[in-house]
Order: C-alpha cells, then sequence, then structure tokens
C-alpha cells in the first residue's frame, strides 16, 4: 500500500514559519558570555595612532595602508597557514590620556571574503583627531577586551603604530609590563620622521629605539620601522604577515627588556637599561615645551 500523501494546512505552514523565524532569531542574536568562545589562532589589536602630530593626510594614509595590507593575498595567505586558519581583529584609533576609539569592533577574519569585509568598513568609518600621546592609555584600554570578546585565542597581541614617545597617562613601560604579565604581546611599528610639529619641535629620531626598549614586549615580540607615513603601507603589510604567522622578522630588533624568560619570578626587568634617554623623554620634552611658552613674553 502506498503512503498517503502528506496535505498541508494553513496551521502546518503557521508553526513551520514560527519555527524558521526563530532560527534566524538564534542564530542572528549577540554573543552571550555563557556562548562557547571561538578558537583562533590570534586575537589581534590593531591601535593606530592620530595625535595632534598625525595631520588628516597621514592619518588616511595608516587607514589606507591597513586596508591595503588586510586585503592583500599575503595576509590573507598568512591567515589560512594559520592551524586554525582564522584570526580576530579590532582596530582602535589612540591619542591621549581618554581618547581611544574603537573604529572596529572584534570580528572573525578566515578568508578573502571576511578579510575584504572588514576592510571596506574600516575604509568608510570617519578617522578622527586628539591631543598627546599615550601609548599607556591604548595599551590598559585594549587589554580588557581580551577577555570581553566572543574569541579564544592561541596567541594575544596588541599591534601599536605611532609616531612618537608616550607624554601623558601614566609610564609606558608599566603598562606594557601589565600587559606582558597578563600573557599579552605587545607589537610595534613606529613611524619614523623628522616633520616640525605645531610647537616647533621635532618627534625624537630614534623612535624606533624608544619603541624597543620602552614599548614592545613579551614572548618573541618585534617591531618592523616606517621610514615615514608614505613608507607606512609597506611596513604594516610585512608586520602583519609575520605577527599572523607567530614568527619573527629575521631583521627586526627582538625586545631584550621587558621580557626575559630566564627573569626570576615575573619575567619582567627594568626598561630603563634598554633606552638610555629613559621612557620618560615623552613626558619631559613636552614638559620643557610647556616651560618655554609659558616664560616667552607676549
Amino acid at each position: 500500500m502506498s503512503a498517503a500523501p502528506i496535505r498541508s494546512s494553513p496551521r502546518l505552514a503557521l508553526v513551520l514559519a514560527c519555527a524558521v523565524a526563530l532560527l534566524a532569531a538564534v542564530s542572528a542574536r549577540p554573543a552571550k558570555a555563557s556562548d562557547p568562545l571561538v578558537p583562533v589562532d590570534l586575537e589581534l589589536v590593531l591601535a593606530v595612532d592620530v595625535s595632534g602630530s598625525v595631520d588628516y593626510e597621514e592619518a588616511q594614509l595608516q587607514r589606507a595602508g591597513y586596508v591595503a595590507a588586510l586585503t592583500s593575498t599575503e595576509v590573507v595567505a598568512a591567515i589560512r597557514s594559520g592551524f586554525l586558519q582564522r584570526i580576530a581583529v579590532s582596530y582602535v584609533e589612540w591619542a591621549g590620556t581618554g581618547f581611544q576609539v574603537p573604529v572596529m569592533d572584534w570580528a572573525l577574519i578566515e578568508d578573502e571574503e571576511s578579510a575584504h569585509a572588514f576592510a571596506a568598513r574600516l575604509g568608510e568609518a570617519p578617522i578622527l583627531n586628539g591631543p598627546w600621546t599615550s601609548i599607556s592609555g591604548i595599551i590598559d584600554f585594549a587589554l580588557p577586551t581580551f577577555g570581553a570578546n566572543p574569541f579564544q585565542g592561541t596567541r594575544r597581541v596588541i599591534d601599536i603604530s605611532g609616531d612618537g614617545a608616550n607624554n601623558s597617562g601614566g609610564p609606558v613601560a608599566e603598562a606594557r609590563d601589565r600587559a606582558i604579565a597578563a600573557g599579552v604581546i605587545i607589537n610595534g611599528l613606529p613611524i619614523v620622521n623628522d616633520k616640525m610639529q605645531i610647537f616647533g619641535t621635532r618627534q625624537i629620531a630614534d623612535l624606533d629605539e624608544y619603541y624597543a626598549g620602552c614599548v614592545i614586549g613579551g614572548p618573541g615580540a618585534f617591531l618592523v620601522v616606517a621610514r615615514d607615513f608614505h613608507d607606512f603601507a609597506r611596513a604594516v603589510r610585512r608586520k602583519l604577515i609575520f605577527e599572523i604567522s607567530g614568527t619573527v622578522p629575521p631583521d627586526a630588533p627582538i625586545r631584550s627588556a621587558g621580557y626575559m624568560p630566564d627573569a626570576p619570578v615575573s619575567g619582567l626587568v627594568d626598561a630603563a637599561a634598554a633606552y638610555a634617554p629613559g621612557c620618560d623623554i615623552g613626558e619631559r620634552r613636552l614638559e620643557q615645551r610647556r616651560r618655554s611658552l609659558y616664560n616667552q613674553d607676549f
């Protein structure tokens, strides 16, 4: 005997429609704290300097550099070469104390399509600008975002690019050491340039050495130097390739002070020995400018 045909009814159709709608709502809802974390090869905060020393054209060059790098075949290939073949990325622009703008919230990048989608949204976002330079501020801002996102990375990295030394907020070396103690690596992309600033002074000439001695830290931390803002796109693409693959450029300065595997207990040592002028050079230069302006006759 053949089976009787299944007859549709308005009630059955309504039940099926409700079920489909419920499934869609569940799959589209935001992640909750109780949801399982998505495993990724890397949790990466891209922290980009938009302080007063970075004019709008330079800020655009930085933004365009990241958009181009994230969509490059080399960076996508680096992502796909990982064990899990996916990373989580957020993008924050920063300046002085209290000025940290989360331009792009945490997102999963696992292929060319997701890389292009992230980069497209990033390219359309407005660019803001703020006074002073607080590298310590962006480190302290980024740290808690690792525990608040829906991902679980094999590695956690804060990637800081900037064109000047810390001159506001807390001491940069102390913030760096807090990150290292939390198991977070800090890599750097110092933009070395001698452009005259608004106060008639230039940025420190050895910014790469300052970043090596005072900013980057953690196992395998490294920096890639951009020789000016026009060199930024090349530098950031190169840095991301090594960063994502978990390797270190053969010619990159390796951190020797902020993280010492054989150091007792904490693995942290005094950063002053790594950068002779002192990690507070930015604060001292700013104070000198303020005193000079105060003593001027108007």
